[in-house]
This record gives structure tokens, sequence and C-alpha cells, in this order.
């Protein structure tokens, strides 16, 4: 029985080393750049459309190639998924700090970041379940809304 334990054990801690640690290790290593990160979930949104275009071009097709119509709606979804997950995992969970006083500019800031990021989250969702652009238009300029919040009046688009 205690074979049987110590097995568990290890398998259990293997298992959890193993899972989930491609958007960040959430230790505060600093070799993230907050930038890059911005240009990852736009590309993710490029995407995104271009699945649209597909899903929406294949689905009128006749006869309809049903394989590559639910590849590219597994990789709309998926990229989808990709900026929930960073907008989680790496912006409120790590980036996004409260400001000691719920006054005064520093927490309209961070009330604006909050809110911001939280709306690209339900139009990550919202691109998931539909092909319709608005969402992906939605996408890019709550990005360039978060953009301005996070980084400041004068950042630049640098792509």
């Amino acid at each position: 029985m205690r074979h049987l334990s110590t097995g568990l054990l290890i398998a259990t801690l293997a298992f959890a080393v193993t899972t989930r640690a491609d958007a960040h290790c959430q230790i505060p290593c600093g070799i993230y750049d907050d930038e890059l990160r911005v240009q990852l979930i736009e590309e993710h949104v490029t995407t995104i459309e271009k699945s649209m275009n597909q899903i929406v071009a294949l689905g009128k097709e006749t006869p309809v190639n049903y394989n590559q119509l639910v590849r590219w709606i597994n990789n709309k979804e998926e990229h989808a998924q990709e900026i929930q997950d960073l907008v989680a995992d790496y912006f409120l969970c790590q980036r996004i700090k409260a400001p000691e006083s719920r006054e005064g500019t520093p927490w309209e800031q961070y009330v604006a970041q909050l809110t911001t990021l939280h709306q690209i989250e339900v139009a990550a969702m919202k691109a998931k379940q539909t092909t319709d652009l608005a969402n992906v238009e939605a996408l890019r300029s709550l990005i360039a809304t978060f953009r301005t919040a996070y980084f400041g009046e004068a950042a630049g688009h640098s792509h």
C-alpha cells in the first residue's frame, strides 16, 4: 500500500509540474515584455478574422468541406482562448495592481484598465461564438483603448 501511495504522489507531482505553463509561469521574473503581449493579442485577433472569413467562405461551398470547416472553427476558438488566457494570466494576475487608495487618478486608471480587459475577455468569448466580424472590430478597438490606458496617452503602436 505504501508503494501505491508513493507512486500516486509522484504521479500527482509530475502532473502538477507539467500542466499549463504556456501563458507565463507567474513568477515575477521580469523577462516578459508588456508591449509584446499586446502585439500577440493583436496577432490572435488577425487570425480570428481570417478564420471567420474562411468559415463563411467554406460554408457557402457545395459540397461543404466539413473537414476544413471544422479546422477553421477550431482555429478561431483556440486563438480567442489564447486572448482570454493572455489577458487573465498575464495582465489581470500579474501586471495590473490595485493602488493603495480608492481615490484619484491611480484608482481611475486601475478601473479603466480592469474594465477594458474585462471587455476584451467578453469580446473574445463572442468571437468564439460567431463569425460576426463586428467582434473582431470590437477587439481591435478595445485593444487600442487598453494600450492607451496601460501605456499612457503617448503610447505608440509598434508593428
